[in-house]
């Protein structure tokens, strides 16, 4: 007999519902999360009692109901009511403006046309029907005509709504969208699959898609899965907007996310700006995008267009140049770096990928190599992602040649001869040379001259190979000693060069602490953890003289880097070489040791936009001297957004969570308020 459910349960359990699908909407679509972790766990746990205690509270579209089906025997498919069709696609500007020219044509009309601009994401597509606002079925795409139900594994996806947040939706509407892996997730989840010592994902893409196929939901619950929606199919018993991208915008009203960089251009001129300025940015992206989808707005107009195959003739996608490539890895070198950590470089048949040509992409480490399976010879698949460095990410074995060969690590340097050594437990092998092994030498003095160390105008990668190959410079407070005539006589350095150079170098001599300990290289010191240290010690005595107990004193400062720095001071010739860099005439203002005593401690500031006066790095270095951190996207944790010419969406949802807003002119006011010298 079915246990009666009192009236104030079932009101209660109403109530948490609502609470957690907003709470699910305001964090997962909305970014905006409100509602603290300990409270939404304290709502569900209570939700799950109360279904515990009465089963007929069990709704399909109960928060609770997220995960924790029996795993499926197989996938059974499912017959799309509405065809999802595929899109045509435009490789160049010519091809766009045919696109356009088409539209007109077909429209009779010389009017420019209104288009809706949407980052195509490299993910998998997928169709979810709601029927009376509940989550009824979701399936892929396949061949269009027919996907395959997915729909436990796609309720495990906290961005999917289980129940649309009003009541004004259609009886049944069919929503359709991307459902994508963020670069971030994708990264954990093989930084994971390393540890365990098993092969991870090729791309985000094949990530997604392989959690989206597991037969037992419970495994794709713990993969960071996202959906956007970029579109509807059938639609009955309601009214929406006539213009697509008002249609998306109802959609995010009702509980979907939909992307941040969406526009709507004006005609097909600001198609292409639109175009170049996501190409410009598609690396700094938090997911993977590989074009620009491009739609004529109206939806009427739409429909007057029609579709042509399996195509519609009112869309098409513009492709960015292909991120990923085949190409055979011909051989393998080693490079030795500051560390004296010894990197296997693959040399490649020259392949055009991600808009350049390449013919060099790392390896990693031995690790690497014996992980991904590769031999000299291989056909591999090469990945490009913006500036990031090429990578091999896989070996396509079927086209193996008999006479492919294994890599060998070296024994000794490939530069000065010292023996390579490996520390265990680590990946990574070593030459035991030092600064007797040039290539450290040289790595050393890059690193100390880059643009968030000492930042030296001028002394660029080559001119630091030349100045060591030509017994010009033997350590980094050698550079402190260059002088005119020497300089003149190197090649391509004429005498005003030579001379920016020095005054360059005597501009450097001021700086701060932080990048002094991030100039010094030591192991595992980045910025962050060289600022932490700076901050707690306030003075680089007292952190020379610490030992590792005090170290890990410090704000993410652990047993290993503790030793990496007591090491570091420890070493005859490293205080040799700081104290006379100080002799130089290398110095810095004393740190604030108290966080709380700094006037933005506590406080989360946002760059966006260009800044014409300052760099990106030059303000972040200033505000978190003050004691600000500084993140690269907005939320309603933010207290101030400095926006300078060309901030986008992280303006506009400054400005929806009504946060302060500054312009770079305000940033400079505040900073020198503070005491700072610009």
């Amino acid at each position: 007999m079915t246990k009666s459910i009192p009236q104030e349960e079932r009101q209660r359990a109403q109530e948490l519902h609502e609470i957690l699908n907003r709470a699910n909407y305001q964090y997962y679509v909305l970014d905006t999360p409100e509602l603290p972790d300990a409270e939404y766990d304290r709502c569900l746990r209570e939700l799950q009692a109360l279904e515990s205690e009465y089963p007929a509270l069990v709704t399909s579209d109960s928060p609770t109901q997220r995960v924790g089906a029996e795993p499926l025997a197989a996938f059974t498919q499912i017959r799309h009511e509405m065809p999802m069709l595929s899109l045509d696609n435009a490789f160049n500007d010519e091809e766009m403006e045919d696109f356009d020219r088409r539209i007109h044509d077909r429209l009779n009309s010389s009017e420019p046309v209104e288009y809706a601009c949407e980052p195509k994401l490299d993910g998998i597509a997928v169709s979810l029907l709601y029927r009376s606002g509940i989550l009824e079925r979701a399936a892929t795409r396949g061949d269009g005509t027919v996907g395959e139900d997915i729909t436990q594994n796609v309720r495990t996806i906290y961005s999917v709504p289980l129940k649309l947040l009003a009541d004004d939706v259609p009886e049944v509407l069919e929503v359709r969208g991307e459902i994508y892996m963020p670069k971030a997730g994708f990264d954990a989840l093989n930084e994971k699959a390393r540890e365990a010592g098993e092969k991870g994902f090729v791309n985000p893409r094949n990530a997604a898609a392989g959690s989206l196929r597991q037969l037992d939901s419970r495994i794709t619950a713990q993969r960071p899965l996202e959906l956007c929606v970029y579109s509807i199919g059938i639609v009955e018993g309601g009214d929406l907007p006539a213009r697509h991208s008002e249609v998306l915008e109802q959609l995010n009203r009702w509980g979907f996310r939909i992307n941040s960089e969406m526009a709507v251009a004006e005609n097909i001129q600001a198609c292409l700006e639109y175009y170049r300025k996501l190409g410009e940015k598609r690396a700094q992206l938090p997911y993977d995008i590989d074009g620009i989808v491009f739609k004529v707005n109206s939806i009427p107009l739409q429909k007057r267009l029609g579709f042509v195959a399996r195509a519609p003739r009112w869309a098409t996608a513009y492709k960015f140049p292909a991120q990923e490539e085949m190409t055979r890895l011909l051989d393998v070198e080693f490079r030795v770096g500051r560390t004296g950590a010894v990197t296997p470089v693959a040399r490649l048949e020259p392949v055009f990928v991600g808009g350049v040509t390449v013919s060099n992409a790392t390896l990693h480490n031995r690790d690497e190599i014996a992980r991904l399976g590769v031999k000299i010879g291989d056909t591999v698949i090469i990945r490009r992602a913006g500036d990031v460095i090429p990578q091999v990410v896989s070996v396509v074995e079927s086209r193996r040649p008999a006479d492919a060969r294994n890599i060998e690590f070296p024994e000794h340097c490939p530069v000065c001869d010292s023996p390579v050594e490996a520390t265990p437990g680590e990946a990574v092998a070593r030459c035991s040379g030092g600064l007797i092994c040039s290539a450290q030498r040289k790595q050393a003095i890059k690193h100390f001259a880059s643009r968030k160390a000492m930042d030296i105008d001028g002394l660029g990668d080559k001119l630091v190979e030349q100045l060591v190959d030509e017994g010009l410079l033997n350590s980094v407070s050698g550079l402190f000693h260059l002088s005119l005539e020497p300089l003149v006589g190197l090649e391509r350095m004429g005498e005003k060069s030579a001379q920016n150079l020095l005054d360059a170098l005597e501009k450097s001599k001021k700086t701060t602490l932080p990048k002094f300990l991030y100039a010094l290289g030591i192991r595992e010191v980045g910025e962050a953890t060289a600022r932490n240290l700076a901050r707690h010690f306030g003075d680089l005595d007292q952190l020379m003289q610490a030992d590792t107990e005090a170290l890990q004193q410090v704000e993410d400062v652990g047993p290993v880097v503790a030793h990496y720095v007591a090491e570091f001071f420890e070493q005859p010739h490293n205080l040799e070489e700081i104290a006379a860099l100080q002799q130089a005439g290398v110095h810095w203002e004393a740190e604030t040791q108290e966080e709380g005593s700094q006037p933005l401690a506590g406080q989360t500031w946002v760059l966006t936009g260009k800044l014409e006066t300052l760099s990106r790095s030059e303000a972040k270095d200033y505000l978190q001297r003050l004691g600000a951190k500084v993140a690269g996207s907005v939320s309603a944790n933010t207290h101030t957004v400095v926006a300078g010419p060309g901030a986008g969406s992280k303006l506009n949802k400054a400005r929806d969570l009504n946060l302060p807003v500054l312009d770079e002119d305000g940033l400079m006011d505040m900073l020198r308020q503070q005491g700072i010298e610009i």
